[in-house]
């Protein structure tokens, strides 16, 4: 049986080994400096490249990975601060839009005041909408952030630059109800502005503003405008109610009658204008009557009266 132990190394063995160590390196630095040692690195360089290309091409495919995944991370976190970013900017510039739209009703209604120096108007807010019943009548109602503390009283008129509104009908410390002017128990004297035809507008409860008592004979035509004529001493003269959409003119009647499309759109008022200087006239009203046989309309809020 073969002895597989190996024997131990002694100093000899040691010393031979490092002196064939040192001359194989004296031999590689000879031949280095001698110019032939390029044909065996160029053979060594030979057998190695693939490896050294596989080598690199792995570690340059794990980097790239890495690379990779470091990217997509830092894009999902700008993807989602951009993202909150434009929600930001988006609510910005709705909020910049309202105040757009906001200015932009304060210039109109600006000018409304400008173009009407004898007026003293004071801006509200509308703060709320009431559409339901009080007692047995029908009632619609504005409710608006001005009352007796800023000099507001029943009775003032309400506008817009469009045109009317209605009227104050009763007044707290702060706020005001505003009785509109399409509202069943309204109504105003009007003057149609071409014809200068006089009548009465009042409300209904379709919502839709109705012209009586308008002389029968002369004629008109759609589309002419409905202006407050400041009989009844409850509104002022030139304030645009509407325009004229149909005519009912029977041959018989005394009167003819018009439906008119109201000049404000008393659905999506948010801001108006109480005229603060205007005195009503509560003695005027009599002289808004009916001919015999009939019943005059409410003028402007007030009772209606029937004459012998």
């Amino acid at each position: 049986m073969r002895n597989i132990e190996r024997r131990p190394r002694t100093f000899s063995d040691i010393g031979i080994r490092i002196v064939l160590l040192v001359l194989a390196a004296l031999l590689l630095m000879a031949l280095q400096l001698s110019g032939n040692l390029r044909p065996v690195q160029s053979l060594i360089t030979q057998l190695t490249a693939p490896a050294q290309l596989s080598a690199t091409s792995v570690t340059s495919g794990v980097s790239d990975f890495f690379s990779s995944l470091l990217r997509i991370r830092t894009l999902e976190q700008d993807l989602a601060a951009l993202e909150t970013r434009n929600a930001q900017l988006e609510g910005e510039n709705e909020a910049l839009r309202e105040v757009e739209k906001e200015n932009e009703k304060l210039r109109s209604l600006l000018n409304f005041a400008q173009t009407r120096p004898r007026l003293e108007l004071r801006g509200a807010q509308i703060v709320a909408r009431v559409i339901g019943e009080e007692g047995t009548n029908f009632i619609e109602t504005l409710l608006i952030d001005l009352g007796q503390v800023h000099g507001i009283r029943t009775g003032m008129p309400v506008v817009t630059d469009q045109g009317l509104v209605g009227r104050i009908i009763d007044v707290t410390e702060n706020t005001s109800k505003v009785l509109l002017l399409d509202d069943p128990s309204s109504s105003s004297s009007a003057l149609l502005a071409d014809s200068r035809l006089n009548g009465i507008v009042r409300g209904s409860t379709s919502g839709t503003l109705i012209m009586d008592f308008i002389p029968q004979g002369p004629t008109f035509q759609k589309g002419e405008v409905v202006l407050s004529s400041g009989l009844g001493g409850k509104f002022p003269k030139g304030l645009a109610i509407g325009t004229i959409e149909s005519i009912d003119s029977q041959p018989n009647a005394v009167f003819q009658t018009a439906t008119v499309k109201p000049a404000v759109d008393y659905g999506a008022l948010e801001l108006v204008l109480v005229i603060t200087n205007f005195e009503t006239n509560e003695s005027l009203r009599d002289f808004l009557v009916a001919p015999p046989g009939q019943t005059a309309p409410e003028a402007e809020g007030t009772p209606a009266e029937e004459t012998p």
